[in-house]
């Protein structure tokens, strides 16, 4: 079968085609015809070898790990009434640059009807994380909301569940093309943080009070510029770090100012709620509240320029490959 290999680290060029074994399903294992592979920021830093949360894949290995297709075989002690399904599968840390994916039954999401395949791949990942940070962050009618990378795979669905919250969002990106895509998801107000003066901008949406949640999957300068003007008594939450840094936050400093700090580390017990969050998610986007944006779809053999894509800032929503 054909598959996508990292041979190496490094940047996007070492990502090229070859060919693998087909997949065998073993005890409580299945194998899906993989329609979509998805792909996130953080796995091009694993590409990179740069990644401080995971380990190091070994050498060389086929990156992606979720797919979205149907099921083509089962292993034993697998119900056959899998067979057919058109399932999200989760393949672990790596597996889904390929046509076949091997995974265990547990980490099968079966796709409801009427529910196209990349649709459901962004619902379940970016739209499980938006939902958690959403509930974590605790967001109410009238709350003035931030949230940064705003038109990306989470932070899109970000802003479009902090309105249906019926609450007050600035949006902020870099470029026109994110602006406009920020606006017309619903945004009171879209900024651009390669501008110097982009927090004053914030301010001004925000009547002069800051906002009082921010989502931070940006991190470094961008980071901290947006702890700075949080509003007192607010709540600052960490998602991402696209910048490369996480923001840092000195625990006195958030105390001064009287705000919640809720940190990256939040992201490690979302687990255990990830298949209420996507379902709650699917349920929306199918009640017309939500909608996943998919910017960019790749064959899988330019996979390279996929990731190139969510690396060079040009992606806008979710990227995906199409198998």
């Amino acid at each position: 079968m054909r598959v996508i290999q990292a041979l190496r680290f490094g940047g996007p060029e070492v990502l090229v085609p070859g060919e693998a074994p087909d997949p065998v399903a073993e005890a409580g294992q299945v194998v899906a015809e993989v329609a979509v592979a998805g792909m996130t920021f953080v796995e091009t830093q694993i590409r990179r070898g740069v990644d401080k949360w995971h380990a190091r894949p070994s050498l060389p290995y086929v990156p992606g790990a979720l797919v979205a297709g149907r099921v083509s075989s089962v292993g034993p002690r697998v119900d056959p009434a899998w067979l057919g399904r058109r399932v999200i599968a989760g393949t672990g840390e790596s597996g889904g640059f390929a046509e076949r994916a091997v995974a265990e039954v547990q980490d099968l999401f079966p796709v409801p009807d009427g529910l196209g395949l990349p649709e459901a791949v962004a619902l379940h990942s970016d739209g499980s994380t938006a939902h958690g940070l959403t509930e974590k962050a605790g967001i109410g009618p009238g709350d003035r909301v931030l949230v940064e990378a705003a038109a990306g795979g989470v932070g899109s669905l970000l802003v479009q569940l902090a309105r249906s919250a019926g609450a007050r969002v600035v949006g902020a990106a870099r470029g026109a093309r994110k602006l406009d895509l920020i606006r017309e998801l619903g945004a009171d107000a879209a900024v651009d943080y390669s501008e110097p003066a982009w927090t004053e901008r914030v301010l001004e949406a925000t009547d002069g009070a800051g906002p009082d949640v921010v989502f931070d999957g940006v991190g470094g300068r961008i980071g901290r510029a947006a702890f700075g003007v949080t509003a007192r008594g607010g709540r600052f939450s960490v998602h991402g770090a696209s910048s490369g840094e996480v923001t840092q936050i000195d625990p006195a400093e958030a105390r001064s100012k009287g705000v919640e700090v809720i940190g990256i580390e939040q992201l490690f017990d979302f687990g255990p709620n990830v298949v209420r969050w996507a379902e709650q998610m699917m349920s929306e986007a199918a009640a017309g509240l939500v909608r996943p944006v998919i910017g960019q779809t790749f064959p899988l053999e330019r996979a390279a320029d996929a990731h190139a894509a969510i690396e060079n800032r040009t992606a806008l929503g979710k990227t995906l490959l199409l198998i």
